[in-house]
């Protein structure tokens, strides 16, 4: 028995794997953001505060990258059908990902 699955429905569970990757990493970079607020609030060293607030932004970049990415992939596979569901186009993705730079 074979069982035939659509690429639209196959990148419907890649695209629920995806959102789930990046909302994972935005509730790591909420939890390292409180850590930075928790350092200023105790007065910790500058070192400290700057050294967790690097890695809040590079979660953020991460995450930022990831649903460009994400989006491109969609756009790439059915530049249509993403077009249509979205409205962003392969220009709009290209100025998307250059404001993350």
């Amino acid at each position: 028995m074979t069982t035939n699955v659509s690429a639209s429905d196959a990148a419907t569970a890649h695209d629920g794997a995806a959102q789930r990757k990046i909302a994972n990493r935005l509730r790591r970079a909420r939890g390292q953001l409180d850590a930075v607020i928790a350092a200023v609030e105790e007065g910790k060293p500058c070192r400290d505060v700057v050294t967790q607030l690097a890695a809040v932004s590079s979660a953020l970049d991460r995450a930022g990258f990831a649903i460009v990415s994400t989006a491109l992939r969609e756009c790439l596979s059915d530049p249509e059908g993403a077009a249509a569901e979205d409205g962003v186009t392969a220009d709009e993705l290209e100025k998307l990902f250059l404001m993350l730079a």
